[in-house]
Order: C-alpha cells, then sequence, then structure tokens
C-alpha cells in the first residue's frame, strides 16, 4: 500500500542515498513528466519541441494552447488551471467552461488551481485570502470534483506562509460545505508543490506537505534551482528526478524552464533551451535523451523583444525565502 510506511521516513531515507545511485545523466524516460508552458511571442516555433517526448501540460488557464488542441488527451493531456479569483462574486464560469471542454469531447481528468495565493501579483501569485479562496472554490471547483474530477490543493509559494496558508483555506472550505451539526471536509485528490531552492530544502519541504495532507499524493508543478552555477543547475535536475521517479507517491513533475536562457527569470542555467532555441543538457535528459553538449547561453538571442510576464517573476527570492525556512 502507498502509506504503510511514513511518508516523511520515506522522503528521508531516500534523499540520504540519492546521492550515491544517481546515473550520469539522471533518469531519461518518465511518463510522470509534464511541461509547464510559458511561450514567448517571438519564438512559437519552440511549442513544437516538448510533445509527444511529455506526457500533459498545463497553461495557467481553462483552456487548452490552440497549438496543442488537436492533439488527444491521452498523448498529450492537457490540465485546466483555475489561476485566481474571477472579478465577479459567485462567478461559476470556470464551471462552464470546463463542462463546454467535456462536452466538445475533450476528456479532462484533473484539475489544477490558485496559482500561488500567498504572494502578491506583482510576484507572479494570484494573491488570495483563504477565506475567498475557499469559496471561490465551493463555487467552481467542488462542483467539478463532484463531477469525478481529480482536483489539486492551490499550488502555494515554498516561503514559510505557503502552508498555514493551505491548511487555513481547507478549514474555512471545509466550514463552508458543513451544514449544521453535520460536518464534512473540503475534499481534493492531491497537493500541488512549488519549489525552487536546493534539493536538500525540497526533500523537506515534501516531508512537511505529506505530514500536513497524508495519504495524498502530490504533483511538483513549479521546480527548478534557481540562480545557480550550471554545474549545480544540472545536480540538482538530475537528483531531484531520480528522487521523483522513485516515489510512488508523487504523481506528476514540470521543471519550470521551457523556455530559452535570455528570458529566464530563474537565472540562465536553469533554462531547457539554449538562447538559440537548442536543448541543454537539461532540456534533454527531461525529454528522455542522451546530454547534448549545449550550454544554456549558446547562440545568439532573439527572443528577449517577445517575452512575456512568466508566472516566476523574482523566482529567485522565493528560492531563498525556502532554502532559508528549510535550514532554520
Amino acid at each position: 500500500m502507498l502509506h504503510q510506511v511514513s511518508p516523511i521516513a520515506i522522503l528521508a531515507a531516500t534523499a540520504a542515498i540519492l546521492p550515491t545511485i544517481v546515473s550520469a545523466d539522471g533518469p531519461l524516460a518518465s511518463n510522470k513528466r509534464g511541461l509547464c508552458f510559458t511561450p514567448n511571442d517571438t519564438t512559437r516555433a519552440d511549442d513544437s519541441i516538448w510533445p509527444p517526448a511529455l506526457s500533459w501540460y498545463y497553461n495557467y488557464k481553462p483552456l487548452p494552447e490552440p497549438k496543442y488542441k488537436d492533439i488527444p488527451q491521452s498523448e498529450f493531456e492537457f490540465v485546466p488551471m483555475l489561476w485566481g479569483a474571477p472579478e465577479k462574486k459567485g462567478d461559476t464560469s470556470f464551471v462552464t467552461t470546463i463542462k463546454d471542454l467535456i462536452k466538445s469531447g475533450v476528456n479532462i481528468t484533473n484539475i489544477l488551481s490558485f496559482n500561488e495565493p500567498d504572494a502578491p501579483y506583482s510576484w507572479g501569485g494570484s494573491h488570495l485570502d483563504p477565506v475567498t479562496a475557499a469559496q471561490v472554490w465551493v463555487d467552481n471547483i467542488k462542483p467539478l470534483s463532484d463531477m469525478g474530477l481529480r482536483v489539486g490543493l492551490p499550488a502555494c509559494t515554498g516561503g514559510r506562509d505557503g502552508l498555514p496558508w493551505l491548511e487555513t483555506f481547507v478549514r474555512e472550505c471545509s466550514a463552508l460545505v458543513s451544514t449544521g451539526s453535520r460536518k464534512e471536509n473540503c475534499t481534493f485528490d492531491f497537493v500541488t508543490i512549488h519549489w525552487y531552492g536546493n534539493f536538500d530544502g525540497l526533500a523537506s519541504h515534501m516531508g512537511q506537505y505529506a505530514a500536513a495532507f497524508p495519504n495524498k499524493t502530490m504533483w511538483i508543478t513549479e521546480y527548478n534551482f534557481a540562480d545557480q552555477s550550471l554545474e549545480d543547475t544540472q545536480a540538482f535536475y538530475k537528483i531531484s528526478a531520480e528522487y521523483f521517479d522513485r516515489l510512488d507517491f508523487v504523481e506528476r513533475y514540470s521543471l519550470f524552464g521551457a523556455f530559452r536562457s535570455d528570458v529566464s527569470n530563474v537565472g540562465p542555467n536553469a533554462a531547457m533551451l539554449s538562447n538559440d532555441g537548442r536543448l541543454t543538457d537539461i532540456g534533454a535528459w527531461y525529454l528522455g535523451r542522451e546530454a547534448t553538449g549545449v550550454k544554456p547561453t549558446d547562440g545568439q538571442s532573439v527572443s528577449a523583444a517577445g517575452r512575456q510576464n512568466m508566472p516566476r517573476t523574482m523566482a529567485y527570492l522565493f528560492g531563498a525565502v525556502a532554502i532559508a525556512w528549510a535550514l532554520s
């Protein structure tokens, strides 16, 4: 069974032995890997790089990318996200959108919710208080869960306030779905994790989630080792991918790095594409291929002019906060 042994014990034991068993290129193919899609307007040809090597993707939106809409869900699953709260209270248009997708033949089975609600807009967060978020969840996520779709908890930052935010959210949500003396819990199927610090901090952070939400699987939907040397970034990728693939309760993960080095806001070495759009070693490993020998900064920059505001503005700050929390 998945959790007969304490997940914290498994996490700690696996983290301890991994450095001695990681292969030279890290684990190659894995059906857990997905695409955290952050396109650049001047290099849209790069969008074709990721499928079919990756099995799923999300784009911080409720609707699939036009580029991928004709790929069957069985080959490249789109996972919708309710990024933040709608402008109008009581707005349930997200539910309608998902139901319409399903009616059109798109086999939606998983839902993501609230991108970094504990962070301000200026840092890429959806900036929601737990009480408001709980009501939006009951209005827009619970009906989909009641339909049988699998739903993930909001993806908080890796900072100190993330878990307390989630615990308050779950408590407020449970109060909303309870009636009179009949107490009910706000149900969800998996927890969603973001991390931008070192590997030890990542393992510790996952252990804290395992303790706070036992018997739940994990999706790591944004992660990287922000603003580090190429050697340290590659080492982090190898050990973290090996870690995720060895743990049964890690269902899925998506490296935040599917862009060119010259537009990366998590440091040039964290990108999976070089300045001129070739797969770096990390990019090749992530797609299940052998190392390319291409450095992230190789080639001439052509994409900076079309840079979009990616959700991880100031990711380096979250990484620093997360490391400090893990070591405190």
